[in-house]
């Protein structure tokens, strides 16, 4: 059966709960619609989390991001709604979603939207010589 867009985020538990680690996922080719104009929109969404019990599953969370492809978005709103999801199915103790999106209209956007659980402080940088 081929796969099909789902909104279905699914997890699995995280290997070493008791560190602080940062998993880094890039999806090139995320797709929406503009709710303007109905021409599509094409970004690069970069997602940094530190997870606490639970991690993403790759596959749904494709699924997930090609939900998106027919979809009405306003650039800000759609990387915060990927936000609000993620943190939903995962809550992570820190995570990033930076949405890059392509020239429209002579013009670049970034959107960046966080979130960090309450009472996580994120770790010193160790400097090295």
């Amino acid at each position: 059966m081929p796969t099909r867009p789902s909104k279905e985020l699914e997890t699995f538990p995280n290997p070493m709960p008791e560190r602080d680690y940062t998993i880094h996922v890039d999806v090139p080719e995320f797709t929406c619609v503009c709710p303007k104009t109905g021409q599509p929109d094409f970004a690069t969404i970069a997602i940094a989390y530190v997870p606490d019990k639970a991690c993403v599953e790759l596959k749904s969370l494709k699924l997930y991001m090609w939900s998106y492809r027919d979809e009405g978005a306003f650039h800000e709103a759609v990387t915060n709604r990927i936000l609000d999801d993620l943190v939903e199915a995962c809550a992570p103790r820190f995570m990033r979603i930076t949405g890059k999106f392509n020239v429209r209209g002579g013009i670049y956007t970034t959107v960046v939207a966080e979130h960090r659980a309450k009472g996580w402080q994120p770790p010193m940088p160790v400097q090295l010589p």
